[in-house]
């Protein structure tokens, strides 16, 4: 039996909401925390809020988070006696724990052995065959070989898979024989760039499933308990954006079963610590899918249902300490759903966005938890992945949750960037959501609104807010004739007035206003007068009343962008410039880029001809990679990048003649793959 050992020091070996989550729950339990950072984490809140923080070097993950080396030099120096590395990163190399260890520091994770043992997810399927727990027929791919006879035998769409890692890189779905070859590279060099380990394999795809993880502890004297089940079936690129516990595909005997198997799954590699075990649930019949050996992203909502700190158990169980619970003790209250809001934009295939918060502020009610990595001023860079926050509501019912997150994303105030919140938003409330028909395929085939459209009613009082508010900046910045009324005239002038070209539908908004002798002002946008009276105007927005009916908004300018948060949501507004701004146009067939990234390799010249959807070029961002194709047949003019180039959002990168005949069947530019 291990002894067990009193921690002090805790060097969290990761970054953003995770690394401020996990130094929470350190500093509640009495230890010092030393946060490790990048380049361009310096400013980040998880470096300021941690008692130390060691600069690591380097911008990207590989020159600092993954960089061994410098993460166990940065223990060293700190004086830390033990790491925690999160989730992501080098949380699951055995490597690591091996040489965490062999650093004399106490890992705070599964023994190196049994990360080893589940991450290569081939190897691990043996172990779980072994154990007999239930798994899918896969096949693994040599460098080089030719795969296309297993692909046969395992069935169209297969999944391309990789062995090591997670998170949706390195996965690629192929739906038919001509698309296996390129998709086989594609996720190998995907894998390369975030795990280091190009290692593929064929997969049976199941497209209408759901995907069920069952959450497992297990201490150094051999107990393990499983703390019941999260369904994460909503997912976009195989990344999971909503999760929930319980699942509602379960009853209690089907727990019953995939927890024991979860239970089997864990022993059967002598695990300890917090683990989950996934697993792919079609009717009753479920399959084992891949066991991460870390903490997960979407712990909280285990802990929300079951009363846990899955963290501080980890760091008992690194002490040597037995699990504060025992399987009995173990009840499930109420249901919890958690949200991952991400810089991303879902009306543009859910691509990566970065950019500043120009503010964030989340609601005091309904309440609700927020584990977050940001804060009002923060940069939202290309270098790693996007997520912003994970929002998370607990209540009685799973419907009362649903509606508590979806009003909570509603009223939190995030400013400045494209984010995913409308979507989320969308689809908590989608009745299909709320009936629990809940398949990894939901986004495809239920399509909840990818964008919110505003209703014309609420731009024209986003486009209210914004010029008023303007009104009174200018007026409480006056040097001459301060003391008089806002808007004050002493003859019969025409209204001022202000234009907004709003960031949804086409035209303008116009809003004409004059002061009244009450203090309030006479408004049109549109839709004829209303008495409007500004109620109060503070930092961050205005109170107006429109014809008694009172509404407040939160308000950001940005130039002449103006972001409004009102009663429904937000709404974007360009307040338009006296006159027109030339010189900013794209050259006709321009392509640019949707996204800032790296060019990864550009696969046509000046003089190339393509046909519509030929493949121009590939763009890495946040370890993911994104196609550029011939939107038409065309003659290549001019390519404007070179590889490994990193370039801003809706920076030209080709420019397209069009042709109206078709260009010849072979493309120079390799056809579509």
């Amino acid at each position: 039996m291990t002894e067990p050992r009193r921690l002090h020091s805790l060097l969290v070996a990761n970054r953003g909401e995770i690394a401020r989550r996990i130094m929470r729950t350190a500093r509640e339990m009495g230890l010092r925390t030393i946060a490790v950072y990048a380049d361009g984490d310096a400013d980040a809140p998880f470096v300021r809020e941690a008692d130390e923080a060691v600069a690591l070097g380097g911008r990207t993950a590989a020159e600092s988070y993954l960089d061994i080396g410098k993460v166990l030099d940065a223990a060293r120096r700190s004086g830390a006696e033990a790491v925690h590395p999160g989730y992501g990163f080098l949380s699951e190399n055995a490597g690591f724990a091996r040489a965490v260890e062999a650093a004399g520091l106490v890992w705070v994770g599964p023994p190196a052995d049994a990360i080893a043992a589940m991450g290569d997810k081939l190897a691990a399927k043996r172990t779980m065959d072994a154990a007999g727990v239930p798994t899918l027929s896969s096949h693994a791919v040599a460098p080089g070989a030719d795969a296309s006879a297993p692909a046969e035998v395992i069935g169209y769409p297969l999944l391309v898979k990789a062995a090591a890692g997670g998170g949706g890189k390195g996965m690629r779905v192929v739906e038919a024989p001509g698309d296996l070859r390129e998709s086989i590279e594609a996720a190998r060099r995907e894998a390369a760039g975030a795990f280091g380990d190009d290692t593929v394999f064929l997969e049976r795809w199941l497209s209408q499933v759901r995907h069920v993880e069952v959450q497992v502890l297990g201490d150094q004297q051999g107990a393990i308990v499983h703390c019941f089940e999260r369904e994460c079936s909503i997912q976009r690129r195989h990344q999971k954006i909503i999760e929930e516990a319980p699942s509602p595909a379960l009853d209690d005997e089907l727990r019953a079963a995939m927890g024991q198997a979860a239970v089997q799954a864990a022993a059967a590699i002598g695990y300890t610590s917090a683990g989950t075990v996934e697993f792919l649930l079609s009717g009753r019949e479920f399959w084992f899918l891949e066991m991460n050996t870390r903490l997960q992203v979407e712990h909280p909502v285990t802990e929300a249902i079951c009363g846990l700190d899955l963290v501080r158990e980890q760091i008992r169980i690194a002490q040597g300490e037995t699990l504060s619970v025992t399987q009995a003790d173990l009840r499930i209250d109420g249901h919890a759903i958690e949200a991952r809001l991400y810089a991303e934009d879902p009306g543009n295939d859910f691509l990566p966005a970065s950019g500043t918060v120009l503010a964030w502020r989340p609601p005091d009610s309904p309440p609700a938890r927020f584990d977050s990595g940001i804060e009002t001023g923060s940069e939202v860079g290309i270098e790693f992945d996007p997520i912003l926050a994970k929002v998370i509501a607990h209540a009685p019912t799973r419907e009362e949750a649903a509606a508590r997150l979806a009003r909570v994303l509603e009223r939190t105030q995030v400013q400045g960037l494209t984010t995913n919140r409308d979507f989320l938003v969308a689809t908590l409330r989608h009745p299909a959501f709320l009936a629990g028909d809940t398949t990894t395929d939901f986004i495809d085939r239920v399509a909840p609104p990818r964008v919110r459209v505003p209703e014309t009613a609420e731009v024209r009082q986003a486009a209210i807010a914004a010029a008023l508010a303007a009104q009174a900046d200018r007026r409480a910045a006056a040097t001459v004739l301060a003391g008089f009324p806002s808007g004050w005239r002493n003859s019969s002038m025409p209204p001022e007035e202000t234009r907004f070209r709003p960031a949804h539908g086409d035209g303008e908004v116009v809003v004409r206003y004059r002061s009244r002798r009450d203090g309030s002002f006479s408004v049109d946008a549109g839709d004829g007068d209303q008495r409007v009276v500004l109620r109060e105007r503070s930092h961050g927005g205005v109170t107006l009343e429109i014809d008694g009916r009172r509404s407040a908004f939160a308000l950001v300018r940005d130039g002449a962008r103006w972001h409004v948060q009102g009663p429904g949501g937000d709404v974007l507004l360009t307040e338009a410039p006296r006159f027109p701004d030339r010189g900013l146009d794209t050259p006709a067939g321009g392509l640019v880029a949707p996204m800032p990234g790296k060019v990864v390799d550009v696969l046509v010249q000046p003089g190339t001809k393509v046909r519509a959807g030929d493949l121009l070029l590939l763009l890495e961002a946040m370890k993911m990679e994104h196609r550029i194709t011939a939107p038409a047949p065309g003659v290549v003019n001019d390519v404007r990048v070179r590889p490994g180039e990193q370039v801003a959002n809706g920076a030209l990168l080709i420019v397209l003649e069009e042709v109206l005949e078709e260009a010849p069947e072979e493309s120079e530019a390799g056809g579509s793959g």
